[in-house]
């Protein structure tokens, strides 16, 4: 799935986080070291959200869901610390600026590729829906055509995507970014990074839990260390260890998806062509019409949780792109140069 050309733009929600503002000192500030401290004590709540209490409901679409907005709500808390902090665009150091601009190209590939699988898993409901339309039509001579439409969307859903092969060398770069930057001469600096540090950290194992779960592969799935004097790596650690070992439970069963909701209505199409391969006898109507019956369901809730979780990826897209506009936008006005990263580079 192709996005529209537009200028390059990303990384936090909103307009004008960068913009210039006067400086006042660089000392230590308790104002300052309280917003860092409310900034990581809501990225801890934020990621504790992702530990459900039932297991059963990890790679969920309501939990990715979950998962993705608790993603955008990390990068639009960034956003506001920003502001807060009251530190002007030019006096963001350049390797700053350079591996913010970096790390946004790559959340927006990242994105583009999550958001072509989504549409692609649903373009599968068509299939789904002709074959249910067969078969709640209760008419056995067009039993086949419903089976065929059926077997169509097993392929569909199976074939893959050349798109999530390329999630791999994007997550390599993002676990490369990953670093506490040393910040000399800048309290706010220091304060900035130490945030952002915990923002990407949230955003690269997120990122990998999505393109794990739409690869099918373990091979995509992060285990990530982080310094455990940060308030949130407990946390984290936690988070990370439950849902790998629940994701590589499922990846071992040899199942041909690790999503919840498209693993239900597999199920639901391999009972019903059981039956109709069988035939529909006069003892299996009952047990034939529950069939139909229970795909009808679980097919609405795989259509409704994919377009909800489309239009969630699709917001954090906006938020990336949106917070690297106002960067690139906020470094023109102050007269800066636009890093040679970004230079020639499209979206």
């Amino acid at each position: 799935m192709s996005r529209p050309q537009e200028p390059h733009r990303p990384f936090f929600h909103f307009a004008n986080p960068f913009r210039k503002n006067s400086h006042k000192g660089s000392q230590f500030n308790p104002k300052r070291h309280s917003l860092l401290n409310d900034f990581e004590t809501a990225l801890s709540k934020k990621l504790q959200k992702l530990v459900p209490n039932d297991k059963g409901d990890i790679l969920s679409l309501s939990w990715m869901k979950l998962a993705m907005e608790s993603l955008s709500e990390i990068h639009c808390d960034i956003k506001n610390l920003i502001t807060e902090l009251d530190l002007p665009v030019t006096e963001w150091d350049e390797k700053w600026m350079d591996v913010y601009l970096d790390i946004s190209v790559k959340l927006l590939d990242i994105s583009i590729a999550f958001t072509s699988e989504l549409t692609r898993l649903n373009q599968g409901h068509l299939l789904l829906q002709y074959g249910l339309h067969k078969l709640e039509s209760d008419s056995p001579e067009l039993f086949s055509r419903a089976s065929s439409s059926l077997d169509s969307w097993k392929q569909h859903i199976c074939s893959k995507n050349p798109r999530v092969e390329t999630c791999r060398p994007i997550l390599e770069k993002l676990v490369e970014s990953l670093n506490l930057p040393k910040v000399k001469n800048s309290s706010k600096g220091k304060e900035l990074m130490r945030a952002m540090y915990g923002a990407k950290v949230a955003t690269t194992y997120i990122c990998s839990v999505f393109a794990a779960a739409f690869s099918g592969s373990s091979k995509n799935l992060l285990d990530l260390t982080v310094p455990n004097t940060l308030p949130w790596a407990q946390v984290f650690s936690d988070v990370q260890n439950t849902v790998n070992v629940e994701i590589r439970n499922i990846l071992s069963c040899g199942k041909f998806t690790v999503l919840r909701d498209l693993d239900a209505v597999d199920a639901c199409v391999k009972e019903l062509s059981t039956l109709l391969q069988d035939g529909v006898g006069t003892s299996e109507r009952e047990s034939f019409k529950n069939s139909v019956s229970d795909l009808r369901k679980t097919e609405e809730k795989l259509s409704q949780g994919l377009d909800n979780l489309l239009k969630v990826v699709d917001s954090f897209f906006k938020i990336v792109l949106m917070g690297r506009d106002a960067l690139l936008c906020n470094l023109r006005k102050a007269g800066g140069a636009v890093p040679d990263s970004v230079i020639g580079k499209n979206v």
